[in-house]
């Protein structure tokens, strides 16, 4: 985005609310558009229960707010070098290599003799990975949130910004939206057992596209 770097992006006065407004402004709006792709495609292709859907949902939510912490750590402690690197695509290319991971998991999980053990103890990275990944896309908010903890010069209090921003950015459409795709899923595996393993096929190749376009925006 052009407007990355806008110093006008900077707040005046800012406070831990403010930051958490800012936060909620990301995860009901940009976030949805966002996220939606690789996270729906996820659940829909893992095919898990309801209480699995809530669990990935969790660790997606995880994911962002461990970003966006060490995000303003970062950016507290290296001013404005944070966001020249991520302007730079550095964000694009950690989003590909995430969603690819993702799409590999469920190429694995879809094999008739893979280890169920294996497959159940991997299942909670992808999200982890994902939401952690889709944190790093640039936008104004996240760019008003590097300038905030840039500003502020202490390590601690770009934390405490990035811990605010991300509990806002975590009250998404996602909550309710993921869900329903699980619920849709499911009944067309109920309906048509034959389908199981071709929409676990299909979302594993549409999560390794989406990856791999990713990747080629930054070559």
């Amino acid at each position: 985005m052009d407007n990355f770097l806008d110093p006008s992006l900077i707040p005046q006065q800012t406070t831990l609310f403010t930051v958490w407004l800012l936060g909620v402004s990301l995860g009901l709006t940009a976030c949805t558009a966002t996220c939606l792709p690789f996270m729906g495609t996820w659940v829909l292709g893992r095919g898990g229960t309801q209480l699995q859907v809530l669990r990935d949902t969790g660790l997606f939510a995880a994911g962002r707010i461990l970003a966006y912490t060490l995000l303003g750590a970062v950016a507290a402690a290296a001013g404005t070098w944070l966001s020249q690197a991520m302007r730079g695509g550095t964000g694009h290319l950690v989003i590909g290599f995430a969603s690819i991971a993702a799409g590999v998991w469920l190429l694995r999980a879809a094999k008739p003799h893979s280890p169920c053990g294996v497959a159940k103890s991997a299942g909670s990275t992808p999200p982890l990975l994902l939401g952690f990944s889709l944190s790093l896309t640039p936008c104004a908010p996240l760019a008003s949130l590097l300038a905030v903890c840039a500003a502020a010069g202490s390590i601690k209090l770009g934390m405490a910004n990035g811990v605010a921003f991300g509990l806002g950015a975590a009250l998404t459409p996602l909550l309710i939206l993921l869900p329903l795709i699980n619920f849709f899923g499911k009944n067309l595996r109920d309906n048509q057992k034959w389908i199981t393993r071709w929409i676990g096929w299909g979302a594993a190749s549409v999560l390794i596209a989406l990856g791999l376009r990713r990747i080629f925006l930054v070559l």
